[in-house]
């Protein structure tokens, strides 16, 4: 596991074993970078179900300003802080161990970006949605890996499924603010 580009490309990255978590494999990685790209630079990313940090990590590489990293599992945050600290991302990063659902609840902040990949067949992205459309800026986006079976809603909170995308095994699914305005 690495990081593919940006200021901190080609450092490798730790992640604890286990069922629980599932690094994102370089290809799944780049096609969520590439789907969002031209919308990193100087934004502020929220890593749920962060695991090792990777997405996070890679955000940063690529230009955000910030992410934060959230997790509830002691040890992920362990690698998330050692990955933070081999690529000195530090000063950008902020990891919290806490259940998602709480995070949700009582966060303060706003995101620009939320990435979401949490451990397969919980039906955790469903549960996640609804509160995290609540902390996202008026462009923001959510981008969900998940297993391929997995449905997720058309709609949710003023955010539109605008693009559904499938690597091997991996779903991706990305969700942006629909301006009434525009329409």
């Amino acid at each position: 596991m690495r990081v593919i580009t940006g200021t901190a490309r080609g450092r490798k990255l730790k992640a604890p074993e286990g069922l629980d978590v599932r690094p994102t494999t370089d290809g799944v990685k780049e096609a969520i970078f590439s789907a969002i790209q031209f919308e990193i630079e100087g934004r502020t990313v929220l890593d749920l179900f962060a695991g090792s940090g990777q997405l996070g990590i890679e955000a940063i590489s690529r230009g955000a300003k910030k992410a934060v990293f959230v997790d509830s599992s002691q040890q992920s945050i362990k690698f998330i802080k050692d990955n933070i600290a081999h690529v000195g991302f530090e000063s950008q990063s902020e990891v919290i161990n806490m259940p998602n659902t709480a995070f949700l609840r009582t966060t303060r902040e706003t995101f620009d970006i939320a990435l979401l990949d949490p451990p397969y067949s919980r039906k955790l992205i469903q549960k996640s949605l609804p509160a995290l459309t609540s902390i996202m800026s008026d462009e923001g986006v959510i981008v969900c890996e998940h297993e391929i079976e997995c449905r997720l809603p058309e709609e949710i909170n003023g955010f539109v499924n605008i693009k559904t995308k499938k690597h091997g095994k991996t779903g991706i699914t990305i969700y942006r603010k629909v301006n009434n305005d525009e329409e």
